[in-house]
């Protein structure tokens, strides 16, 4: 039977979620928790606990620690690591990684042609506090975040603007993504794909007068039914990615759909009370048949 371990947080919803089905499945249960991975040049392998990570058949990345940060990148490449010593991951660590930061993922959308808001990176103050008063309004945006954890909305108007902005800079925040403010319908929508393929779709609808539809803010996941223009470009956007499960971020405009980013690491929650959908078993049945495939 395989031995298919997945990455997440310990007592973390769709990490437990993932963990049982793999359980269910297989028989066999580790949740590892990467700030407790080691790697040992003895031996040129990564440990959890006592267990080598390359004794396993398989892992699937779920989460990477409790918040996103800077620490996730040093992360991934100890999985690269072990991805290039011939250790299976869902999804690998390096499509993960080109999509981790909004950077990273900005650019990559961009390059492939994906209609996003407009959107600056800068590091210079002068330059950010122009792009507002252009703007009238931007959300500034850190590179490593989830949840609009960290973000903050800065008007043209503000008569200590650049004050404001020096004090997002000083949070450690040294590239400054700055997104103009779109106005949006009182949500947007997630659009799931499993190696490629449509899954599911949900929306997250603001609470009250909230700016933003993360459930962090009170935002609640109501089920939805996109149009084939929103899907087909929600997949247009993640096939740029090459990731085994893949959420993107959709927000209906005026002028047509536009994405937010796509991300590696999310939807389930939403998938699961909006549609029913599990996620975590059928990402489970797709790991084991990739497996059984490959071995045959």
């Amino acid at each position: 039977m395989n031995k298919i371990a997945v990455i997440g947080i310990t007592g973390g919803w769709s990490s437990e979620e993932v963990a049982d089905a793999l359980e269910k499945k297989t028989g066999f249960r580790l949740l590892i928790e990467m700030d407790r991975v080691r790697y040992d040049s003895e031996h040129n392998t990564c440990f959890y606990e006592n267990t080598d990570l390359l004794d396993l058949d398989g892992i699937i990345i779920k989460k990477i620690g409790p918040r996103y940060s800077p620490d996730h990148l040093q992360r991934l490449d100890l999985l690269r690591f072990l991805a290039s010593r011939g250790l299976r991951f869902f999804s690998s660590p390096a499509a993960v990684k080109r999509c981790l930061d909004r950077l990273s993922c900005t650019l990559i959308l961009r390059l492939g042609g994906i209609p996003m808001p407009p959107t600056v990176m800068t590091e210079d103050i002068d330059t950010a506090e122009a792009v507002i008063r252009h703007f009238g309004q931007a959300v500034f945006k850190p590179l490593f975040t989830s949840k609009a954890r960290g973000m903050r909305i800065l008007d043209k108007n503000d008569p200590s603007l650049k004050d404001s902005i020096r004090g997002f800079k000083s949070l450690g925040n040294s590239i400054m993504y700055i997104q103009k403010k779109i106005p949006i319908p009182g949500r947007d929508l997630g659009i799931a794909f499993l190696k490629g393929e449509y899954v599911g779709a949900y929306a997250r609808v603001t609470k009250g007068d909230s700016w933003n539809t993360t459930t962090a803010n009170g935002g609640t996941y109501q089920t939805v039914e996109p149009t084939t223009e929103i899907i087909d470009l929600a997949r247009r956007s993640q096939a740029l990615f090459n990731l085994d499960f893949t959420c993107v971020d959709v927000v209906e405009c005026d002028t047509g759909p536009l994405v937010f980013e796509v991300s590696a690491l999310g939807g389930f929650r939403g998938l699961k009370e909006a549609q029913n959908i599990n996620m975590a078993e059928m990402i489970v049945e797709h790991v084991i048949e990739r497996l059984s495939h490959e071995k045959s």
